[in-house]
């Protein structure tokens, strides 16, 4: 009885993912952490100024790039073949980078409270990671060359 136990479990898939702890410490992996500890603190500096537009927008952007983060962490992006990741994470970046971008120059433009300017000033620093991760993905995204011809290894 115990022998036809230890068989049925054995058949069973197994509900382990892999994790790609090399990820988080490239540098696009601390890039989308920084990304996410600015739009954390962005956040903060919103909800005490009591801005529920600015508040949606940075939970926003911290959601998709945490989705991100999730996805190449837990190597989803070799599952799920549909996109090409690399480049919806590029779009996903310039997207961010001019949105953000123009939130904050609303926020430190028509700013009442203390809280809305520092928002703003984090919202600027994460513009610019923004662009770093856009940039370093643009690089690194193959358009129709060989795989070593575009990171630059070929004799």
């Amino acid at each position: 009885m115990a022998d036809d136990c230890s068989k049925t479990t054995s058949n069973l898939p197994s509900l382990t993912m892999e994790v790609d702890t090399a990820f988080l410490r490239s540098l696009r992996g601390v890039l989308k952490l920084v990304e996410m500890g600015t739009m954390s603190v962005a956040f903060v500096c919103f909800a005490v100024a009591s801005r529920p537009k600015y508040i949606a927008a940075t939970c926003m952007e911290f959601v998709i790039t945490f989705s991100l983060l999730l996805l190449y962490t837990l190597k989803l992006n070799k599952k799920l073949t549909l996109f090409f990741w690399p480049l919806v994470d590029l779009f996903n970046s310039l997207f961010a980078a001019v949105f953000i971008l123009i939130l904050s120059l609303i926020a430190v433009s028509t700013y009442t409270v203390t809280g809305t300017l520092g928002g703003g000033i984090v919202g600027f620093i994460a513009t610019g990671l923004w662009c770093v991760d856009g940039y370093v993905l643009f690089k690194r995204v193959t358009f129709n060359q060989p795989r070593t011809a575009a990171t630059g290894t070929v004799n």
